[in-house]
């Protein structure tokens, strides 16, 4: 069984974001950046089914420019098959995502592909849910357990009222919860294998995809600082603060 495995370059989540000047987007000068968390844990696991003999071959693919083949790097000396690298300098939506991974799906025809369920950066949880639209596969969100038994994955995912398990048919797209995995570190010696790794470089724009963009970014601020708290006499003036100023009764 072939798994694709998307992948993501995002801010290291232990930096903090910084706002450019003029408000135009956020600053990347001299930032730190890593693979997305949600994106270790989905190589995690296609690594686990690999080491299970349940899958075959893990691929690894990103999109995004050239210094996007560092995360690739690092997927493959986790422990991934090869990388396919989208490069493109634009700045791409989830639907551009999902239509240019579609193209990969297509192309390497794996039997499951096992994405991060959203980015640290965007945080908009949709590319896995429109890639399974466009490939026509069924799909299973918030995996905090993934069994894969006769040609059928058993997805144990976290919804409000406790645990659901979901049971689809191979082809199929799975996106990764916190709680399914603890992503390995890569050794010394496999970071020296991933650089022999092949590595595939496409052209996003050789795809076919239109990648115009739909959604005008107008201004990024960083979030208003938090002001002191409050210390109340009694609960009174407890529930006329809640009525005055916070406006919640």
């Amino acid at each position: 069984m072939k798994v694709l495995v998307p992948i993501k370059r995002v801010i290291d989540y232990n930096v903090k974001a910084r706002v450019k000047a003029d408000n135009s987007d956020v600053d990347l000068t001299n930032v730190k950046m890593a693979l997305n968390p949600f994106c270790e844990i989905a190589i995690e696991e296609a690594i686990r089914l690999k080491e299970a003999d349940t899958a075959t071959e893990v691929i690894a693919v990103t999109i995004g420019a050239k210094a996007s083949q560092e995360q690739l790097r690092t997927a493959l000396a986790l422990g991934a098959d090869k990388a396919i690298h989208i490069e493109t300098d634009e700045k791409l939506e989830s639907l551009h995502v999902a239509k240019l991974l579609a193209k990969i799906v297509e192309q390497e025809a794996p039997e499951l592909v096992i994405l991060g369920k959203q980015s640290i950066d965007s945080d908009n949880n949709q590319t896995g849910q429109m890639l399974a639209a466009l490939t026509g596969r069924g799909q299973g969100t918030f995996a905090s357990k993934v069994d894969i038994v006769n040609g059928t994955v058993n997805v144990t995912r976290e919804v409000d009222g406790g645990l659901q398990t979901v049971a689809l048919k191979l082809p199929a797209v799975v996106t990764t919860d916190l709680r399914l995995n603890e992503p390995r570190y890569a050794s010394l010696p496999n970071i020296m294998k991933a650089k022999r790794k092949p590595l595939e470089v496409i052209a996003a724009d050789s795809l076919g995809v239109d990648l115009t963009p739909r959604i005008e970014l107008v201004a990024v601020h960083e979030p208003a600082k938090r002001s002191g708290g409050i210390i109340v006499d009694d609960v009174a003036q407890l529930v006329d603060l809640l009525k005055t100023q916070a406006k919640v009764i």
